[in-house]
């Protein structure tokens, strides 16, 4: 699979040459983010923390809010390790700082330990101090204490002129069930398919830059066992994981959708390119992009725009359950009723209403002490927090994504209600 990089100096995304020579400025970290985040997880790197000239935080810390993001440069101790984990960044990559003493103290499953290798010795400090180890010896070592690697070959970073794929070969043998993503040299379809079939991701910069390799193809070139020779079964979801439909895919309706970042698959029937709603107004934004684990089908999560997924008009293909994504957008209809008789309107009429009752029914919940009561009140409870939600602009998948990125702390807080008026 591929990982995008955006690595980060002066607040801008910029492609260095071996480390330390520039080459190209690829602009706002953030526009890059966006570009990037349909194929999953990004690797952001912070230069001048690395290098020991600065610090890039702020920036970094509203693109892990924004997107799945592996971050690295510079953590050289728990406390900046720990506090990117409570931030928000689905895993970190330490380098210089790694060793089994210190992984073992962070989680896992979202430690990457980055080996970079110069001419076939470790390289630390932002790749300016060549050390006597061997990158495999590291790698062997370090194996049951993180969750993944990121091997770097550093005089071949920049140049888009191959990879050294025995080295890479070697290295997945010595991190034994930790993945491997691996950087430098990295720049066709054919080098990620078989980076892919050894069991190793590769992280790509230089190449997706200057578009000598184009994301969808990149996100596509794993992908085997097509059927009929070029189609592949790709589910549809919607943002909150909904199932709306199954549609097919090749190679160059993927290449189309993740370029244009639409909902574009490949009509059997008609034999071309079917982007969704051209004709109907129910269009797609796409947001991401996922193979599953045999590499032979696709997952689309889609923004569903208009009517529907399926051609009856109906939001999916099949029959379709009462949930809090289906209760909001009821709630967002019944807000533009300009029926006094309506509950929901009355609500978003009155903000004072509102707050009243969001106070009575948390109190109704907290007092209930029945099974059925509690059941009768949650469900109420729900209803007027979505009912804020949407008056307030808030999507369900929104408050979702903020526990998501509350679960991914590894700092705990204590406990404590706030004082009431009565106690203060």
């Amino acid at each position: 699979m591929i990982v995008p990089s955006i690595d980060i100096r002066n607040g801008r995304a910029v492609q260095l040459r071996h480390g330390k020579e520039f080459v190209l400025d690829g602009g706002d970290p953030l526009k890059r983010l966006e570009q990037f985040a349909v194929a999953g997880e990004i690797a952001v790197i912070d230069l001048d923390a690395a290098l020991g000239t600065g610090s890039n935080v702020d920036l970094i810390s509203e693109m892990v809010r924004a997107a799945d993001c592996r971050v690295g440069g510079g953590i050289r101790d728990l406390q900046a390790a720990n506090g990117w984990l409570d931030a928000g960044a689905s895993k970190i990559i330490v380098g210089t700082a790694a060793s089994v003493e210190f992984c073992s103290k962070l989680p896992r499953e979202r430690l990457i330990a980055a080996v970079d290798a110069e001419r076939g010795k470790v390289v630390v400090d932002g790749w300016q101090m060549r050390t006597k180890y061997d990158p495999i010896d590291r790698i062997s070592e370090l194996a049951h204490a993180v969750g993944g690697f990121l091997l770097t070959q550093v005089e071949r970073e920049g140049d888009m002129g191959g990879f050294n794929f025995e080295l890479v070969e070697r290295a997945v043998k010595a991190a034994e069930a930790a993945r491997v993503t691996a950087a430098g040299g990295i720049t066709s379809v054919e080098d990620i398919a078989s980076l892919d079939k050894l069991g190793a991701d590769a992280q790509v910069g230089m190449a997706l830059y200057s578009e000598r390799l184009s994301l969808g193809e990149a996100v596509g070139a794993p992908l085997a066992r097509a059927i009929d020779g070029k189609l592949w079964p790709t589910v549809v979801c919607d943002e909150n994981g909904f199932t709306l439909g199954l549609v097919w895919s090749t190679r160059e309706s993927l290449t189309a959708a993740v370029d244009q970042r639409r909902g574009i698959y490949w009509s059997r029937s008609r034999k071309e390119l079917w982007i969704k709603g051209a004709t109907s107004g129910a269009t797609q934004e796409l947001l991401r992009v996922d193979l599953d684990c045999d590499r032979d089908a696709l997952r689309f999560t889609v923004r569903q725009h208009g009517s529907g997924f399926c051609h009856t008009g109906e939001r999916g293909c099949w029959p379709t359950s009462f949930d809090l994504p289906t209760l909001q957008r009821v709630i967002a209809e019944r807000s533009k009723n300009a029926d006094p008789g309506s509950g929901t309107a009355r609500l978003f009429a009155d903000e004072d209403l509102l707050q009243r009752k969001l106070v009575e029914e948390a109190r109704e919940l907290a007092d209930a002490d029945t099974t059925e009561s509690v059941r009768h009140e949650l469900a109420d409870l729900l209803y007027f927090a979505l009912v804020a939600a949407e008056r307030n602009g808030v999507s369900l998948e929104s408050a979702v994504k903020e526990l998501s990125l509350r679960h991914r702390r590894v700092s705990r807080r204590p406990m404590q209600a706030k004082p009431t008026e009565e106690q203060s």
